[in-house]
């Protein structure tokens, strides 16, 4: 195996042994620190007008920073970032610019072109691209034409806004590339892509994050202070932190130096006198406003700036190289070329050898969602003890009983996996389950870590839930972090040959926590049918679900009780592996499947109401409203609603159940799927040629019925994946009068929502989420894996021929992954046909991994950056290439379990 091959995997097995810690230095830096729970100090929670875009230049974070193309250490106390400014802009351009949830007629919405074309788990290789009109900026243009626009009309972005026409734009790139774990090369490409000689100034800034001021007096403050330059550099700064140490940033180009604090500018912001003279703002109104006393002429600060003033002939490129480092370098450049050749070179053999025979296109979808997936690892820090009680000045009243204050608990320092580091700059716990499933193809134990970070006592609330996301750590999301924590365990048992059941009884423990708080919580009437909640798809339903019905009236989810069935499931089988170690857990396993049976007698309708949440007319589950007599109403909705119950299958190998005589004894007892004299599920007994039971809420004769409407394109197959509603309700809308709700409407809309009811820019009436897709697909092929080749159904897509599970599987994977591809007309679907990504040079091999997909077309819609669970595509990519069963499974010995 060639050297280069073994690298990156070598530096990750590194940082796993606890030899060389890699992740000191990371893509950390949020690219929006503004407009955020933590910086809200509100007596309204009105967080993205208590601190918008036009204060983020003037005024110091609390709790975290932002910056263009940026890195931190682990910990964000030493930010490194760009600045830039083309002459013409009214501001010099430090973070990205976007719209408030307010401001869009879509909600929050960034108005920038960047791009994350590379990067290795390990931060030993990061590649940003930010696309810069020559132009000034249109600021007000964007605010004003997307408060003018409708819900009904497309948001307005700033390729709409002309800026890049002709090409007048620079392409600002930026390289890192990592000597050793804390000593970093740097080198920024401007790139000149007009038909005219243009000017350009740009600012690499190093700045530490504020915490002295509001730090106990007698903090020790950093600094940062120029330094002779050693051999090959035509700079030099020392940065000094009491907790990181000493670094020291080398330039290599001359530049005018310029220093300044990390501090709010008071007399700008609220006509208070500022601290000291030298504030936040300073290098914006030296480079921009001419304000030359703006900065520290002593050459000393917390922020600093080097000015390279950079014209540039049409069609050519400047570098600007730096070195960062925690060791004084003598000759800092010496190795600066070799570097950056051998990272970019063991990068691309890192990722060579994912997909090795795979077409082009292919690999760079794969190489472009993965780097994604780092790029959005972003430090998050919110202590909400500290946060409720304020700083310096005493917070609101109101604050004593709003948002988040029964989490007292919670204290995030860390690197977590954000959905998108700027429309979502903050961890959501259901998007980080599914985030766990790419970065386990690249780096199992990141992926680990992310799953157990939620599951901490500094996050989980002691009575079992686990936080949601900032702007409400109390709401409710489906239940998969059992899902995540299976998928990260079995991709390191197949990666490495042995799963880690320390890390799954550690995981184990604290999902049972979350499991009870579920049952005790959201099982209002000890049913085993779940219900309310916010569960991200809340909007597909006839109301909010998250309201409560008419005094007396009751939902039955079909969609929340079939995410609980699925957690069961998950359970059950977690502590089965656990078993074949320590048999002790065969108690959980029990226990766990036991309510498993019990939420799948309720949903046949043997409990309760006594009316299943399955139709078996439509051969689909569909929530119920329950009136204050008892009387049942069926609510004919066909989404995502009736395909979740069918999540809730597992496949168990004989392994698993060798040795399990009460496990087995209760499999037994359940035989053919029987519960109190009714069939509620699969038959738990029943084996394959493997010896492999299937334990799952869905029987096959369901299955069968249930995949005609999914596989159905004119019902919920779309040529890109499966609609989150199915198209027959752009035809059938009403749904005449629904006791406790009322008259009852349900429209398929593919693309954006064009109702405000659930705020943001998100829609689950039509659009194809990646999501729920992915998990259809693991549905499917878990179903193909007990059922064989042998079980087949008619595909309405294909004429009504009947085809097999693996081929339904392959199909829906290929459909989702077609959405990046190049279809044949050689147009990429995610773009606009009049996109610069179809046919512009310097354009065209960028991807962007929008929130979801239209219905129809497959075009991006909602976060343009949310590769969080969209860089699921690199999975289903994956599996078109490793589509068998992986040999671990064809190995195990088939095992009959004994009626006793």
């Amino acid at each position: 195996m060639s050297p280069l091959l073994d690298c990156e995997k070598q530096r990750l097995e590194n940082q796993r042994q606890g030899m060389e810690n890699w992740r000191l230095w990371g893509p950390y830096l949020s690219e929006r620190a503004w407009g955020t729970v933590r910086e809200d100090y509100s007596p309204d929670g009105t967080a993205w007008e208590y601190f918008d875009h036009d204060q983020s230049r003037s005024r110091a974070y609390r709790w975290n920073e932002d910056g263009l193309g940026g890195i931190s250490d682990e910990a964000q106390h030493l930010c490194f970032g760009l600045a830039l400014w083309n002459g013409k802009d009214s501001i010099l351009k430090e973070r990205a610019f976007g719209l408030t949830g307010n401001q869009g007629n879509r909600g929050e919405d960034v108005k920038e072109c960047y791009f994350y074309p590379d990067a290795t788990p390990s931060h030993s290789w990061l590649h940003y691209l930010y696309k810069y009109p020559q132009s000034p900026f249109p600021y007000t243009r964007l605010v004003e034409e997307n408060a003018r626009r409708s819900r009904k009309d497309p948001p307005f972005g700033l390729i709409d806004s002309g800026a890049f026409a002709d090409g007048r734009y620079w392409d600002v790139e930026v390289f890192y590339a990592k000597a050793s774990p804390d000593e970093l090369h740097i080198r920024i490409l401007a790139s000149n892509r007009g038909s005219d000689e243009a000017v350009l100034w740009l600012l690499p800034q190093l700045w530490f994050r504020n915490y002295w001021s509001w730090s106990e007096k007698g903090e020790v403050k950093p600094v940062l202070h120029t330094m002779p330059a050693p051999e090959g550099a035509a700079w030099a700064v020392m940065a000094e932190h009491p907790a990181l140490g000493n670094y020291n940033l080398y330039g290599r180009q001359q530049a005018d130096l310029l220093y300044t604090e990390n501090e709010s500018n008071n007399s700008r912001l609220w006509s208070t006198p500022n601290a000291g003279p030298y504030v936040k703002d300073a290098f914006h109104r030296y480079v921009v406003d001419g304000e030359l006393t703006a900065v520290n002429t002593a050459q000393q600060g917390t922020k600093f700036g080097a000015v390279h003033k950079l014209t540039i002939a049409p069609g050519k490129t400047e570098t600007i190289d730096l070195v960062l480092s925690a060791a004084a370098r003598p000759q800092p450049f010496v190795c600066h070329d070799e570097i950056f050749s051998q990272r970019c070179a063991e990068a691309d053999a890192f990722f060579a050898t994912l997909l090795p025979e795979a077409a082009d296109q292919d690999k760079r979808i794969l190489r472009q969602a993965l780097a994604g997936m780092i790029w959005n690892k972003q430090f998050f820090h919110y202590d909400v003890s500290d946060w409720l009680k304020g700083d310096q000045a005493a917070p609101p009243p109101s604050r004593k009983h709003g948002r988040n204050h029964n989490w007292r608990h919670l204290k995030a320092s860390h690197v977590i996996s954000v959905p998108d580091a700027w429309e979502y700059p903050w961890f959501a716990a259901w998007d980080l389950a599914f985030h766990c499933a790419p970065l386990a193809l690249i780096d199992v134990d990141f992926a680990k870590e992310q799953i157990e970070l939620l599951l901490n006592e500094n996050y989980l609330h002691p009575n079992g839930q686990i936080p949601a996301y900032e702007w409400a750590l109390g709401d409710v999301n489906p239940p998969v972090h059992a899902m995540g924590a299976l998928k990260v365990f079995r991709a390191e048992r197949v990666q490495r040959g042995r799963g880690d059941i320390g890390f799954l009884k550690r995981v184990l423990h604290k999902l049972l926590l979350n499991h009870t708080w579920w049952i005790n919580l959201k099982d209002a009437d000890s049913m085993n049918v779940f219900e309310g909640g916010f569960l991200g798809m809340d909007n597909i339903s006839v109301y909010d679900r998250s309201e409560p019905l008419d005094p007396g009236y009751t939902l039955k989810q079909a969609d929340a009780t079939g995410w609980m069935a699925m957690f069961s499931l998950q359970i059950t089988v977690m502590a089965l592996e656990i078993a074949v170690e320590d048999p002790a857990y065969e108690n959980i396993a029990i226990q766990s499947y036991s309510q498993f049976l019990a939420i799948a007698n309720t949903i046949a309708g043997h409990t309760g109401a006594g009316v299943s949440l399955w139709d078996n007319v439509d051969g689909f589950f569909k929530d119920l409203v329950v009136e204050p007599n008892g009387d049942i109403h069926r609510i004919d909705v066909f989404s995502w609603v009736g395909i979740i119950p069918l999540f809730a299958c597992e496949v168990v190998d004989a392994r698993l159940l060798a040795n399990r005589k009460r496990f087995n004894a209760l499999l037994w007892e359940h035989k053919g799927g029987m519960f109190d004299g009714s069939v509620i599920c699969a038959c738990p007994v029943d084996t394959n040629e493997r010896g492999e039971h299937l334990l799952s809420l869905v029987t096959p004769s369901m299955f069968v019925k249930m995949l005609p409407r999914i596989f159905d394109e004119e019902e919920f197959f779309s040529p890109y994946g499966v609609r989150s509603v199915s198209k027959r309700h752009a035809a059938e809308r009403n749904l005449g009068h629904i006791p406790g709700i009322g008259k009852a409407v349900i429209r398929y809309v593919p693309g954006e929502s064009e109702s405000g009811l659930f705020g943001g820019n998100s829609n689950w009436r039509g659009p194809v989420w990646m999501p729920t897709n992915y998990l259809l697909v693991q549905a499917i092929e878990k179903m193909h894996r007990y059922l064989g080749d042998a079980f087949t159904f008619p595909a309405p897509c294909l004429n009504g021929y009947e085809i097999n599970l693996r081929y339904a599987a392959n199909m829906l994977a290929d459909r989702l992954a077609d959405i990046f591809r190049e279809d044949e007309s050689g147009l990429i679907p995610a773009f606009p046909e009049n996109s610069p990504h179809q046919a512009d040079p310097h354009w065209r091999d960028l991807l962007l991994f929008h929130e979801f997909f239209h219905g129809e077309t497959g075009q991006g819609l909602g976060a343009a950056h949310q590769t969080g669970w969209t860089g699921l595509v690199a999975n289903l990519v994956m599996r078109r290439y490793r589509a068998d069963i992986p040999e671990f499974w064809r190995q195990q010995v088939k095992i009959t379990p004994s009626e006793s």
